[in-house]
């Protein structure tokens, strides 16, 4: 076994390191100011070419991080899941804060995901919320809001906004700051304009929504109106809708980056 293949390996049971595969999640690391510590690359020169066509403004970024190219057969020991571009990375995750996070005084929401059981999902999650510029994303649960998985699901977009994991984060939350807002079947129909900017967005699993304790917690309990029969939508599509229905109303003002795809 490869001294590379051992890094990856060991990387991804590493709380302070996170797994970038492909392209675009490299890209997004590198734009939002990622520490990389290795990149392995079949042909570096065509991940410039992409470059070149789809972030310009990283161009040059791509060749002088990969160095030498590296086998595809040793590319395939060193993930489960070798990118299409076949390129793979490793970063250092940022801190995390979920004090700071959650008693800041930010005029825009906070996404929280009670006990998400799927990673991919959580990755969609984080990649919506990074583009309507929510403050951030906290899960509750087992599951590491970092996995691969989950990074594959967001392209890169984790470094675009913090991100973590935190069990006592609703127990946290003090009364007169953030507001806490479950998103919950039972709850009133959600009024766009009404939604507070600095509000702390709760969803719940698919399956199981929110739980008792954090519905009890909650200073309102908002639905998305849905065509009748229709049960529930996926976990990111309903973030989706409620960052967006606040973005195009009251968070018109939201700053904006002008970047390529």
């Amino acid at each position: 076994m490869s001294g590379l293949t051992q890094r990856f390996q060991r990387a991804r049971g590493n709380e302070r390191l996170a797994v970038l595969e492909g392209f675009h999640a490299l890209k997004h690391a590198l734009r939002f100011g990622a520490e990389i510590e290795v990149v392995a690359a079949v042909d570096p020169d065509a991940l410039e070419r992409m470059a070149d066509e789809l972030a310009p403004d990283l161009a040059g970024r791509f060749r002088a991080l990969a160095g030498e190219p590296v086998t595809p057969e040793l590319l395939r020991t060193l993930a489960p899941h070798v990118p299409r571009t076949q390129v793979l990375a490793l970063a250092r995750r940022p801190p995390f804060d979920a004090a700071a996070l959650r008693d800041a005084r930010d005029a825009r929401p906070l996404v929280l995901l009670e006990d998400p059981r799927d990673r991919g999902n959580v990755g969609a999650v984080v990649r919506v919320a990074a583009g309507a510029s929510a403050a951030g994303v906290v899960t509750t649960g087992m599951h590491d809001p970092w996995d691969p998985s989950a990074l594959r699901g967001s392209a890169g977009l984790h470094f675009a906004l913090p991100v973590g994991r935190d069990d006592g984060f609703v127990d946290g939350l003090a009364r007169g700051g953030r507001p806490l807002l479950a998103l919950d079947p039972e709850g009133d129909v959600l009024d766009p304009a009404a939604l507070p900017s600095d509000a702390v967005l709760a969803f719940g699993t698919e399956r199981h929504g929110l739980s008792d304790a954090l519905l009890a917690r909650a200073d309102a309990r908002l639905r998305l109106p849905m065509r009748a029969g229709v049960s529930s939508i996926n976990l990111a599509t309903a973030v989706a809708a409620v960052l967006y229905a606040w973005r195009l109303s009251a968070g018109a003002g939201v700053s904006e980056r002008s970047a390529s795809a």
